[in-house]
């Protein structure tokens, strides 16, 4: 069964435009990720799916695969139209975040097996919340599981919610908490990814603007890996800052 790994790229960002091209550190950011996907034995090949003729171009500098896009409202969507087009033998998608450049290729691994040993349409990450302001940050997504590891429900509140304790009481002891961090890395079946995107939106994913809803509101079951941690996303200009940081001193050591 061939997996295929696809990053959506998009040239323009609220917080940090023109991310996905920034090169303080001497390559573009979006270059991390498309290496790391590389790196993965799971995946046999790596498409970004990108709405802009920069972004190719900057794609091919580099030596990746690069396939120019319509206009779409999410990068699922972007994802649904390259496989529909360039994928037609792909058994597995997985939905990689362009703005992960330190992604650990372990939760790659984890979650292509997670979809392979179910029998669920989907598959995404989870990581244990280990702080109180993660835990109320709506920029953060929860999710619950049933007992077979399938997503429940995924929110911007903190679920489960707690009635006879405070949540700081779960933080103190170093055990884990209660809760769990979604991870916005997604492994779709193919017929189920072009199924899900021909999909209105639903009421529930209107409501969190959170798209995964959308497959749970149609009765589709998404198996859940649990994995140590999440990759640092780099939404502002003080998150890239802190990178170029951390790549500085990779740099140094190495040296």
């Amino acid at each position: 069964m061939k997996i295929v790994g696809v990053i959506p790229a998009r040239l323009q960002s609220t917080r940090l435009p023109r991310k996905l091209l920034l090169d303080a550190t001497g390559k573009p950011l979006l270059q991390y990720v498309w290496e790391i996907a590389r790196s993965c034995p799971e995946l046999d090949e790596v498409i970004v799916a990108a709405d802009s003729p920069e972004i190719v171009a900057a794609v091919r500098r580099f030596g990746g695969r690069a396939e120019l896009t319509g206009v779409h409202s999410s990068g699922t969507d972007r994802i649904a139209e390259v496989v529909r087009r360039c994928c037609p033998d792909a058994g597995v998608v997985v939905n990689l975040q362009g703005d992960e450049p330190e992604l650990d290729p372990a939760v790659v691994t984890a979650l292509v097996r997670e979809l392979e040993t179910s029998r669920s349409q989907m598959a995404t990450a989870a990581s244990p919340i280990s702080s109180v302001a993660v835990l109320n940050d709506p920029g953060c997504v929860k999710v619950v599981l049933d007992t077979n590891g399938r997503a429940l429900y995924f929110s911007r509140l903190p679920i489960p919610y707690v009635r006879d304790a405070r949540a700081e009481d779960f933080f103190r002891d170093g055990e884990p908490s209660p809760w769990l961090l979604h991870i916005g890395l997604y492994a779709y079946r193919r017929e189920f990814l072009l199924q899900l995107t021909r999909m209105p939106p639903s009421p529930l994913e209107q409501l969190e603007k959170l798209e995964q809803l959308r497959a749970l509101q149609s009765g589709a079951a998404i198996s859940v890996a649990l994995v140590d941690h999440a990759a640092v996303r780099i939404d502002t200009p003080a998150d890239y800052a802190a990178f170029v940081q951390r790549q500085a001193v990779l740099r140094r050591a190495a040296a």
